[in-house]
């Protein structure tokens, strides 16, 4: 009985992973490209098909929701907080941030951490938008997220008058940086 029930559990694996999911990640990769499209643009009504869609296609929102599982729903939570944020819906754009999950990325992991931050600093949570920050500039170190978040923490130390904290940021950004744009931007 054991052996037979291990081996219906492997079946009903191996048939949930190549029936139902392979089809389903399939279909959301295949829907998800116009709402990126729309999520490119600079026009702020298209932002709004990004997010709810376009009659013809499903926006982010829907893709999030409808095919949970995918990595196609989970880049969509990353825009969706990106556009949310944008449009100044900054507990709508952290819900979304939230369901996130790290895809191993050197650039899209640190960004959404930060995006997490951005919206805590705008609700005026510094507290919080630090913590974010600092994981933002730690998660994957490299010469693109880390100086930008260290920016922010810097910034946000400020605003909590720990200028010796932001003072640390900075002088990470001069020190392990020094080619960045935000290096530049930093005094002495």
């Amino acid at each position: 009985f054991i052996v037979s029930g291990i081996a219906v559990l492997i079946l009903l694996y191996f048939g949930y992973q190549k029936l139902y999911l392979a089809p389903r990640a399939e279909k959301a990769a295949n829907l998800v490209f116009k709402a990126e499209e729309y999520a490119s643009s600079t026009d702020d009504s298209l932002h709004k098909k990004a997010i709810a869609g376009d009659g013809s296609y499903p926006g982010f929102k829907e893709i999030a929701d409808e095919y949970s599982n995918t990595k196609s729903a989970n880049i969509a939570n990353a825009y969706l907080g990106g556009l949310y944020l944008r449009e100044g819906k900054y507990a709508e754009a952290i819900e979304a941030l939230e369901k996130y999950s790290d895809t191993g990325s050197e650039v899209l992991d640190p960004l959404v951490v930060g995006l997490l931050g951005d919206a805590y600093s705008e609700q005026k949570d510094y507290n919080k938008a630090a913590s974010f920050y600092k994981q933002a500039a730690e998660k994957k170190e490299n010469s693109y997220t880390s100086p930008l978040f260290l920016k922010k923490l810097g910034l946000v130390y400020e605003q909590l008058k720990e200028n010796k904290k932001a003072e640390e940021a900075y002088t990470k950004i001069k020190n392990n940086y020094p080619e960045s744009q935000e290096a530049s931007l930093v005094e002495g």
